[in-house]
Formats: C-alpha cells, structure tokens, sequence
C-alpha cells in the first residue's frame, strides 16, 4: 500500500467514524466525551447565569440543571406566572438556594431598549454575570416562495437581533470583569437546510455567523462562546411556531416521537456543554445525528441521498413525527 492509498484508506476510516457513531450516541463525539471523562456540572458551583427563555422548553429544564449544583440564577420570559413556577421548582430541587439565589426578570426580548435596564438589573442583584444563555427564540412552519418578508424581519428581531443586543452588553461586562461566557441556543437548523423552515434556519445561520469572529477579536480576554444545536426536541414549539404570514401562528399540537431527545436530556447536555466550554454542540436522536455528520461530512452525497431517496417527507416525520399540513 503506497502513501495515497493509506492516506485514502486513514481518511475513509475517519468520517466513517461520523457515521457509525451516532448510531450509539444522542450528541456529538466530543459532546459525548466530555460528558464522560470531562470537567463535571458540578464545577459551575456559584456561577451566577441569566437565561432567557426560561419558562418552559429547554431553558426551563436547564435551570433545574443548574440550580442543583448551585448556580445563582436569574430567569426571563414573558409569562410571570411560568417564571414563577420554574423559580419554585428550583428552590425545591436545591434546599441549599434561597430565594435571592434564583431571581425572576420578565422580560419581552423583542424590546431592545429595555435590555440595558435588564442586564444592569441583574448586575445589581448578583453583582456580575458569568454565563448568558440565549435561549429565548421560536420555531416556523411555512412555505419558501410564501413568507412575507414581514415574517423574515420579525424572526430575525426574535432569533437574531435580540441575541447580539444582549450579546454585546454581556461582552462590554465580560471584558471589565476578566471573562464570560455567552450560550446561544442556535438548531442543527443552522447546519444544514431544513425543509419548510426557511427564515427559520436562516436566522440560525446568522447566530453562527455573527459569533464566530468573537474569539479571533477577544483571543486573550478569557471569553467564551458555546453554541448548543439541538435536533428535534420534545417540547410543545409547534403551536408557537411562525408561519408563512405575519401574526400568524403554527398552533398545531407537537407529537411525541422516539426521534426526539426530552428537554431534560438536552438540557443536562447543554450543562457539559457549558462547563467544558465547548464551542459548538449537536444534540439529537441518532437518526437525525446522522443525517447532520452526512450533510456536514458529504454535502454532494447527502444532497444526492435525500434527493433521490429521503425526500422532504422523510425529513419532516423525522422532525416533527408527521408530515407538515404544508403538504
């Protein structure tokens, strides 16, 4: 065997590993690693974190994650009456916290001016931040040709804009206060295309985009981003779901599906995620793990598999556990 074959053959035997893996795993390799021989949750003992989102879904989950190893905690959303429930089952989930220990903030997101009111806010409660979790955010179900461009600009408010706005206050504190760490919560819909979800995945996209050259510009300030992308996630998003109209909402019941990890699980993989400080995360079923390392790994393939044989409605049940009303 000369050198171009066992280059060749070493090359085979590396993305092949991308493709069989998954078949065992519910996130990626280095996910999967770090959750078990790397630093553990436990470690963000102290770590005052502020989420957004955090009424229900994942970021509900994840503050329970993180309340049970003592992390300080500020909550937002819009609905009091779910922030106050989350901030309750915190407190019962960790004796050890008091009631200053997890704070509510409600908060719409999509009003930028109130986000310097809101960060200096959490700052005077806990006197720093250490992490920002971007989770706040909603999903879309409609068909490309048929978005209002009205559509595309009030998802990107949502998705996008919001996240920067807090994004850069929360850098300006880190660089005064020796470091930090933003979390966004982007999609696997920001990797590769997803069908029906057009304004959506770019949105998810732009995340990836605008906090890449973080790191080249800040390399020595002890700044971190974690970008979590999870797969389908067995959370009731359908029903607040964008569409192809403005004002309009989805309003279709989620299905549950074996093709979705729960919200606990992907939260618990987001808290490694954190502490490790990873830069990007998948997290999904191994079906869809799959499907991503093929699209990420062989992009001409993977376009040439679902095109002749998946299809859309493959990738839809695969997604959502029925096909669209779309179709």
């Amino acid at each position: 065997m000369d050198l171009f074959e066992t280059i060749g053959l070493l090359f085979v035997i590396y993305y092949s590993i991308y493709v069989v893996f998954p078949n065992f795993l519910d996130c990626d390799l280095l996910l999967a690693f770090k959750e078990k021989y790397g630093k553990p949750v436990s470690s963000l003992k102290g770590k005052k974190v502020w989420i957004t989102g955090a009424s229900a879904g994942i970021g509900e989950n994840l503050a329970y994650v993180l309340a049970k190893v003592d992390c300080k905690l500020i909550l937002s959303a819009r609905r009091v009456a779910e922030l106050e429930r989350v901030k309750k089952t915190c407190l019962e989930e960790n004796k050890r916290l008091s009631d200053d220990d997890v704070q509510i903030y409600p908060m719409d997101i999509l009003d930028l001016d109130s986000h310097e009111k809101a960060f200096q806010h959490v700052i005077d409660k806990f006197g720093k931040l250490d992490i920002l979790v971007n989770n706040a955010g909603r999903s879309q179900r409609a068909q490309w040709e048929n978005i209002e461009i009205t559509v595309d600009k009030e998802m990107f408010n949502l998705n996008v804009f919001s996240v920067v706005s807090l994004s850069r206050l929360a850098i300006k504190h880190f660089l005064k206060t020796g470091g930090g760490q933003i979390v966004n919560t982007s999609s696997l819909a920001g990797i590769l295309p997803v069908p029906l979800s057009a304004t959506y995945c770019g949105t998810k996209h732009a995340l990836h985009g605008y906090f890449k050259p973080l790191f080249i510009e800040h390399p020595d300030k002890n700044i971190n981003v974690t970008t979590v992308c999870p797969g389908p996630v067995q959370t009731d998003f359908l029903a607040e779901s964008f569409t192809e109209k403005s004002g309009e909402k989805y309003g279709v019941r989620t299905e549950v599906s074996q093709n979705k990890i729960s919200a606990a699980r992907c939260a618990s993989l987001m808290a490694v995620a954190i502490v490790n400080k990873l830069d990007e995360v998948w997290i999904a079923k191994s079906d869809t793990l799959r499907i991503t390392y093929l699209t990420y790994c062989f992009p001409n393939f993977a376009k040439w598999l679902i095109k002749n044989y998946l299809g859309k409605k493959f990738l839809m049940k695969l997604r959502d556990a029925k096909v669209s009303k779309e179709d």
